[in-house]
C-alpha cells in the first residue's frame, strides 16, 4: 500500500449496516476498524452520503441490487459519497492523499458510503470544484449520473428539442431540468403546485401539476419525455411523444411494461440502470465550476439519525437531495 492508515488519529469508524432485510428498525449503527486500500483502491473519510430511492428498496429487498447482496449481509448501504482522500492503494496514480473526491461508489452489490470512512476504486472518484462543499458534493454522483446517462446517452437530447420530465423537482429531476435547459431544450416538468416556484427558479419553461392536469392532455409532439414516476404516469406519457420521440423511464419495476405498451403504439421506449463514470461526473463538476448546474439539498441527517433519514426518503417528495453527515 502506497501510504498507510497507521497515521490516522483513530483505529475505528461508525458506519450503517443491517443484518437482514426489512422495514427502517433493521438499520444499526456499528463501531468497526477502519478498512485499508488494496490495490487500486483510495480510502475516504466521507463527509457527505447521499440517500437515494435505491437505498430503502434495496433495505426492504426490493430491485435487483438486493440480489446481490442477499448472501453478504450484514452489508454497509450507500452508493453516493464525498470526502477527502486519506490513503491509496498499490497502482494509484491519479489521486493522492487530500483530494477532495467524489463518487458513486461500489455499486450495485459493494455499497459502503454510509460511513465515517469508505473505500472506492480509483477510478470511480472524481475531484470535487472549490466551488461545492463536501456535504453536498456527496448528494450528487448517483442521481446527477441518472440524469446525464438518460438524456445524452438513452434518448440522445439535442439543442432545441421539446423534453417532458416527470417529478422535476426530485434528486434526479432537478438535475436532469438543469442539463437539459444548459443543453438548450425546452423543458417542460411535472412537480406539486409547491415546487412550482423552485422550478421556475431552475429555469425550466413549463411547470404541470401532476395532480390537476393529465400531461397526455396538456403535451403533444414531444421529442424526449423522461419518466422518473413509472406505472400509469409513464405509460400515460407515451400519449405525448411525437413519432419520432423516445421515452426513457428509470423505475425499473415497471420499465418493461411500459417498453411493451411503446411497441404496442409504435413508439419507443427504453428501461435503463445508471453506472459509474468518472468522465460523466468531471463533465457535470464543469457546469457546477461554471455556475450551471445546481446541487439542492432538501436536509441533512446526522449518522445517528439515519432512521429519519430513511422514513423522509420513503415518503417521496423530496425536494432535490438528502443527504447523511458523516463526520
Amino acid at each position: 500500500m502506497a501510504n498507510s492508515t497507521d497515521t490516522l488519529p483513530e483505529s475505528t469508524m461508525r458506519h450503517v449496516i443491517y443484518d437482514r432485510f426489512g422495514e427502517r428498525d433493521v438499520l444499526q449503527v456499528v463501531e468497526s476498524e477502519i478498512p485499508q486500500p488494496d490495490a487500486g483502491q483510495v480510502l475516504v473519510r466521507v463527509h457527505g452520503a447521499g440517500l437515494n430511492p435505491i437505498d430503502w428498496k434495496t433495505r426492504k429487498g426490493l430491485g435487483f441490487a438486493a440480489r446481490q447482496i442477499e448472501n453478504s449481509l450484514p452489508w454497509t448501504p450507500g452508493y453516493d459519497m464525498a470526502g477527502e482522500v486519506i490513503a491509496i492503494g498499490e497502482g494509484v496514480t491519479t489521486l493522492v492523499p487530500g483530494d477532495r473526491v467524489m463518487g458513486m461508489i461500489g455499486f450495485p452489490g459493494v455499497g459502503g458510503a454510509y460511513a465515517q470512512y469508505a473505500l472506492a476504486q480509483a477510478d470511480e472518484l472524481a475531484i470535487v470544484p472549490e466551488e461545492l462543499d463536501l456535504m453536498t458534493a456527496g448528494a450528487l454522483p448517483l442521481a446527477a449520473l441518472t440524469a446525464w446517462q438518460a438524456l445524452f446517452e438513452v434518448a440522445k437530447l439535442e439543442s432545441g428539442q421539446k423534453i417532458l420530465i416527470h417529478a422535476g423537482a426530485g434528486g434526479v429531476g432537478h438535475f436532469a431540468v438543469q442539463f437539459a435547459l444548459e443543453r438548450g431544450a425546452h423543458v417542460i416538468a411535472t412537480a406539486s403546485a409547491s415546487n412550482r416556484d423552485f422550478l421556475a427558479e431552475l429555469g425550466v419553461h413549463e411547470v404541470i401539476d401532476y395532480h390537476t392536469t393529465d400531461v397526455a392532455e396538456e403535451c403533444y409532439g414531444l421529442d424526449v419525455v423522461l419518466d422518473l414516476v413509472g406505472g400509469e404516469a409513464g405509460k400515460r406519457s407515451l400519449h405525448t411523444l411525437g413519432e419520432q420521440g423516445v421515452l426513457v423511464t428509470i423505475p425499473t419495476v415497471t420499465a418493461d411494461e411500459i417498453v411493451s405498451a411503446a411497441e404496442d403504439m409504435g413508439l419507443r421506449a427504453h428501461g435503463m440502470t445508471v453506472r459509474p463514470d468518472a468522465f460523466h461526473l468531471d463533465e457535470i463538476a464543469e457546469l457546477i465550476e461554471d455556475g450551471d448546474v445546481r446541487v439542492h439539498i432538501d436536509e441533512s441527517f446526522s449518522v445517528d439519525r439515519v432512521v429519519d433519514a430513511h422514513e423522509k426518503l420513503e415518503g417521496g417528495h423530496v425536494r432535490g437531495k438528502l443527504v447523511l453527515d458523516c463526520r
